[in-house]
């Protein structure tokens, strides 16, 4: 296979991704669709700079060289937009800085000083700081993202941006005459500058499909396990950890205690001020409690007005201190809505774990049952069952 050939082939895989991905955008959720946007229009540049180059014998040199440089650097560039879209960044300024100087330094290297190794050495290093600032928003992304695919992709990225190094030195070292052409057979580098131009395009397009893959599953299973209101573990995950939690300290003799807290006349506030005030009130008094855990402690709301807290090595005396400190926590910080001070108080039921709970459900129920026994006794209190 000659390079014009590869070329060929490679801006048909590069245009065949290109449009899988198109086909693919509507399906995508909304925060994920500029940023594939701007992968696609990448992809689609890359492979309309690389068809370009095949057909360079057939069209004046200075325009091939200059266009298609300009297409594969703007979508470089594409790549970059993308990734700073997908991890929710601001695109450093001079975005187009790179791709605008390699193609001035092409131009001007081809139609009034023609030099084969300055534009190498030029388009080189616009490559070269492109991948480079793609690499470090994926490095950078690691602590929000550690899937493989991002590691995949920061891989590609890094392997192309060594590739492209030992391209430089290769040309450089080859002392190159003003009649030399990528697009033609005199080296074996000619042959595989298609197929690095197609890793990004074709396995790299691969691995991001991969990054919103991971992203919208990680949604799913964050949506299935938090409360949509207060951002707080939901029903569903305070009864997978307060179970785990309850089989460890039984297995290991360590104490445990639980606490149910419900919002004092939470029904008033929603019929004298609207549901949406009352919508901040839950988020406000789950601010407060999860402000006030002690470490290792977890705050979740089931469901209407009411939390349950799990509190770790925690026996009588310490479960109803911390019970203590999360009722003042919040009684002493009324939100505010507007000019509208609105105080709120709650109740707190706590059980610890004795010999006779058969699983957590059992110690809930006392919990639940120390709660009413709060609420009777003129809410705005802490009692501990029996």
């Amino acid at each position: 296979m000659d390079s014009s050939t590869a070329f060929i082939a490679a801006s048909l895989m590069m245009l065949a991704n290109g449009t899988v991905l198109g086909f693919m955008h509507g399906d995508l959720p909304v925060t994920l669709r500029p940023a594939a946007r701007n992968w696609q229009s990448g992809t689609l540049l890359v492979a309309c700079g690389c068809s370009l180059f095949a057909v360079q014998p057939l069209l004046p040199l200075t325009l091939t060289v200059t266009l298609s440089n300009a297409l594969i650097l703007l979508g470089l560039t594409a790549y970059y937009r993308a990734l700073c879209a997908f991890y929710e960044r601001a695109p450093r300024a001079l975005l187009w800085l790179p791709a605008a100087l390699g193609t001035l330094g092409v131009f001007w290297f081809s139609a009034f000083q023609p030099d084969t190794e300055s534009r190498i050495v030029i388009i080189s290093a616009a490559w070269l700081a492109l991948m480079g600032k793609s690499a470090l928003i994926l490095w950078q992304g690691a602590g929000r993202d550690d899937a493989l695919s991002r590691r995949m992709l920061l891989g590609i990225f890094v392997g192309v941006f060594l590739f492209t190094t030992l391209r430089l030195v290769h040309y450089v070292t080859l002392r190159i005459g003003p009649d030399f052409s990528i697009a033609d057979n005199a080296s074996w580098m000619n042959l595989a500058t298609p197929m690095l131009a197609a890793t990004l395009p074709v396995i790299g397009t691969t691995a991001f499909l991969l990054m919103c893959s991971d992203r919208i599953r990680r949604q799913w299973e964050r949506a299935a396990s938090t409360d949509y209101l207060t951002g707080l573990p939901n029903r569903r995950t305070l009864s997978e950890a307060g179970a785990q939690r309850f089989k460890t300290a039984r297995a290991r003799r360590e104490e445990f205690a639980i606490a149910v807290i419900d919002i004092d006349r939470f029904k008033a506030v929603n019929d004298q001020h609207g549901h949406e005030v009352g919508d901040i009130a839950l988020r406000h008094v789950g601010r407060r409690l999860k402000a006030a855990l002690r470490d290792g402690d977890l705050v979740a709301r089931t469901g209407g007005e009411e939390f349950v807290v799990l509190l770790e090595g925690a026996g009588s005396v310490e479960a109803e201190a911390a019970a203590e400190r999360l009722r003042a926590a919040v009684r002493l910080d009324p939100f505010a809505v507007g000019a509208l001070s609105v105080p709120v108080t709650v109740s707190v039921g706590v059980a610890v774990c004795r010999t006779q709970d058969a699983d957590f459900n059992a110690l809930l129920r006392r919990a639940d049952e120390a709660l009413y026994a709060a609420k009777a006794s003129g809410r705005n209190q802490v009692k501990l069952a029996a």
